[in-house]
Formats: C-alpha cells, structure tokens, sequence
C-alpha cells in the first residue's frame, strides 16, 4: 500500500520554539493523512476539519495542554500525536486566581512602530472634547418610552438636515422599570445612559419619558447635565409627543448647522475593543493585528479600552504582569473572583462562553478563547481598571468590567467615551455601533471575500510578526480615516441603534 502523502499542513498560532503541543491544520485533513511537525512528519489519526487543532506530540491525560506557549485546558485523556484535540479530550481544569504577584513597578514598554498620524478631523465641542461624529440623540428613560424615541427619531430624521448632522438616533433600551432602585442593576442603568447623553459625539439630546416609571430623569442626572425633557403622559399622548420633539430637535439641529471638522490630536481618541463570532484564526491573525493598532494608538498617547471580562479568563496573568500599579494587578484578580461567583450563582460557569459558532471553527475551551482574546490589547502597560459604563479617563491601556456579549460590552465602552470602535470576526458579524463608529476587522481573506458589505478589513494575511505590523498600521490608518468622517461599512448599512443593550442584572421586580 502507497504510503499517505503529506497534504497537510500544521501551523503554530504562535511559533513557541517548539514549546506547543498543538497546532492549526488549514485544510481538512483525512485520517492518515501526514502532516509537518517539528523534526519530521506525523499521521492524524481523525478526520480534522480545517481550523481545528492537531497534538504535535503525545500528552498524557490530566497534563496540561499548551498553544500560544501558554495552557489551553489540560488532557481528559490519552492524546496520541496527530489526534484531533477538541471538546471529546481537552476541558479546562481548577483555576486559581492570584497565583502570580503583579509587579512592583510599572513594565518597561516600547511602542512597536512609531504613530503613522498625529490628528484626525474631528469635531471640537464647546467644552474642548473631541468627537468623531455628530448626531442628535433622542433618549427614553424606560422601556415604556423607547417606542416613541425611535418615532420621534425616524421622523427627525427624515425632515430635519444640518450639513454636518450625522442623523437623529433613539438610544432605545429595554430597561427601566420593574428593578429595584438602588441596586447594582440600577445604577448601571442610570450610569450607561448618563454617559450616552453626554457622549462627545452627541451634540444634542432629548430625553422622552413615559412620567411614573422607577428611572426618573433626575435620578439619571441630577444637577450634573442639563437635558431637554418630554413627558409623555404630562403632554396628552404619543402623538403630541412626537409633534412636540420635532420642534425641539430642529432647534437643535439650528445650533450645531455650523459646526465643521477641524484638524484634532490623535492622543484625543478613546477606541473600545471588540471581538465576537471569533474562530480559531481570531488569536492568529486579527487580534494581534489590532493589538498593534492599539499599541500605535497608545503610543501617540490616546486611549485604549479592552473588555469582555469572562474572555480574559486564563489569560488575565497576562495583563498582569502588564498591570501600571500592584493595586491595577489586584483589581484584575477581584474581577476574576467576582465572575465565578456570579456564573456559579446562575448555575453556570465561565467556560460557558465559547458559542456554539466557536467551537465548531476550532476553538475549545475558555482558556484557549481567551488567550487570543487578550491580544487586542495589544503590549503597552495596563493603566486601570473600570467598572462597565464608568468614564474612560487614564491615557494608554484601560481594561473594563464588561460581559463576553458583544452589545452588552461595546454599549459599556461607549458610555465610558469610547468615540470610536474595532471588532475582529472569524465568523461574520454584523454588528454596528452608534454613535460611535465601529470598524470591523476578518480573520481570514475567505471571510472578507464573502461578507465585503459588512467588513472594512481584511486581517487574514497576517500570520506572521511582520505582517502583523504591516497590517496593524494599515488598520491604524483606516480607523483614523474612520475618526475624521469616512463611514464604516456597518453605518452605511444603518446598523448602531438596536445595538444598544445595557447590562442587565439583578432581579426584576
């Protein structure tokens, strides 16, 4: 019998000088099939879809099981070289956190590349932020009202025109009412949208609230934001209502006709992070390619914000050893302790996360998720921890409390100031933000080959270090070309305003 020849291929996500013990198969492979591993050649023993992972060597069963140079799970048995390494033999093990003291002194960071730009055309609010869009925001305090925003805005935004106004948006939730005042729940509700209403690229707002709901528009603001306010039961109705905002936004839109782009320093921006429908090539290819986008940003002094708590886990000894202070370093452990608690209370645990989507393009555990995950961040030192939705303020690396759920989690970063956002995909999502842009980012050229529509770039040849350089300043260069008014493919589309989805927690009442 004619021996198999070696038709496959077994790439290293992150060359570890040998150091893994397994690797991407780019192609399905059939079983017997020979595949490349460091000093010769191995036969799988499965049929292996590509994107999914192949043992380069034997690992016993309860060892730990590395890619990335680091521990994705550990064996739930035997694992011969060239089996197939998914959910029938990998699974992650205890997890203890705080093994690992966080440093004494700040680390010693270089930039990778040295900024391409130092200002983007943005809009100079009266107050001296900087925005990178220009909208009129109509805001329901409740569930009950988010009905009549969106009216109010889709018909404000047909009839009313500024030459620099981006739209009338309804900054609709589903929240509001039937919680308990006071509670976590609560006042993350009243801070989400707090920051919205006074999000640098919201040039006017009103707010429409039903009139006996529990989230009282002095609740959400007190004295500290003077907010135009519509009651709809004081008014007569949903019709009166919306008569009576269109007057109120055309008076706004009178203020800001003459309000144009003007050049802004780079160190001006804040960019959330974001990844979601990720697939295995996530961690290989774009992910670190827009941690080299981020790390260009930083270097150029603005502001980075990484969230998705839960897709940090095994992997927040990373940021770490990245922390700016021991007392950052500790918060991240806090984090950590307070979401296994909070998933074991809901009968869960945190390697729930990964979507069936993930793991059927090769990605097994949590561990392993969040490994690639973290790379967004890109290398610079970690500057603070945040509560979800709170204000984004210290210069470089802010890493924030926010779920793995993509709305949920880009709805935190832009409460918190993000102006503009970078979502990386491996499966295709369609999301879409306002009234923060989001660019988002393919994992492989296949993807962006299919969906041209809805992704702005292709991340897919960036396999090695170098590439990833090339291209994280080519995707440095498209969010700034973002920044100053070129719209992303999701705007276009009319996606960001479903997008808005406060956290939800604690018990409804």
């Amino acid at each position: 019998m004619t021996a198999p020849t070696p038709t496959g291929a077994v790439v290293p996500l992150v060359p570890r000088d040998g150091a893994d013990d397994v690797g991407l198969v780019r192609d399905d492979v059939a079983r017997g099939t020979l595949i490349r591993v460091s000093g010769g050649t191995v036969a799988v023993t499965d049929d292996i879809p590509a994107g999914h992972k192949a043992a380069v060597r034997a690992v016993a069963e309860s060892a730990p099981v590395h890619k990335y140079g680091e521990v994705i799970g550990v064996a739930l048995r035997d694992i011969p070289p060239g089996a197939h390494v998914h959910l029938h033999n990998l699974g992650v093990g205890p997890h203890s956190v705080g093994v690992e003291a966080p440093p004494a002194r700040p680390p010693v960071w270089t930039p990778p590349a040295a900024p391409t730009r130092d200002h983007f055309l943005g809009y100079r609010r009266a107050d001296g932020r900087a925005a990178t869009r220009n909208y009129i925001a109509v805001l329901p305090t409740v569930n009950c009202s988010s009905t009549v925003a969106r009216m109010i805005a889709h018909t404000a935004d047909a009839r009313v025109t500024a030459p620099s106004l981006d739209g009338v948006i309804a900054l609709a939730h589903d929240l509001g009412c039937g919680m308990a005042e006071g509670t976590a729940g609560d006042d993350i509700l009243r801070r989400t949208l707090r920051g919205y209403a006074g999000h640098a690229n919201v040039a006017g707002v009103l707010m429409v609230s039903r009139g006996c709901e529990i989230n009282q528009p002095g609740n959400i603001f007190g004295d500290a934001l003077a907010v135009e306010t519509l009651v709809i039961q004081d008014l007569g109705g949903t019709a009166a209502t919306v008569n009576a905002a269109l007057n109120r936004v055309e008076a706004m839109a009178a203020r800001i006709a003459g309000v144009e782009r003007v050049p802004i320093p780079v160190a001006e921006l804040t960019l959330g992070l974001q990844c979601g429908g990720s697939d295995a090539y996530s961690g290989l290819t774009a992910n670190p390619t827009l941690g080299v986008a981020a790390d260009l940003l930083v270097a150029a002094g603005g502001r980075v914000v990484l969230g998705e708590t839960p897709e940090i886990y095994g992997a927040e000894h990373l940021l770490r050893r990245r922390a700016a202070t021991p007392p950052v370093g500790r918060r991240i452990d806090g984090l950590i302790a307070w979401w296994q608690a909070y998933t074991a209370r809901n009968d869960a645990e945190l390697d729930n996360n990964p979507s069936v989507g993930n793991r059927a393009d090769g990605i097994t555990t949590i561990w392993e998720k969040s490994l690639g995950a973290v790379l967004k961040g890109g290398t610079s030192p970690l500057n603070d921890v945040v509560a979800y939705a709170e204000p984004v303020t210290a210069p470089g690396l802010t890493l924030m409390d926010t779920p793995g759920y993509d709305p949920v989690s880009a709805t935190g970063m832009v409460a918190g100031g993000a102006n503009l956002l970078a979502f990386t995909t491996g499966r295709g999502s369609v999301f879409g933000s306002r009234p923060a842009p989001c660019l988002k980012i393919s994992t492989t050229a296949g993807l962006y080959d299919r969906m041209r529509g809805d992704i702005d770039f292709d991340a897919g040849s960036a396999m090695s270090s170098d590439e990833q350089l090339r291209q994280g300043t080519l995707l440095f260069e498209a969010l700034m070309d973002m920044a100053s008014g070129t719209p992303s493919k999701s705007e276009e589309l009319g996606f960001g305003t479903e997008e808005i989805v406060p956290w939800r927690m604690g018990a409804v009442v």
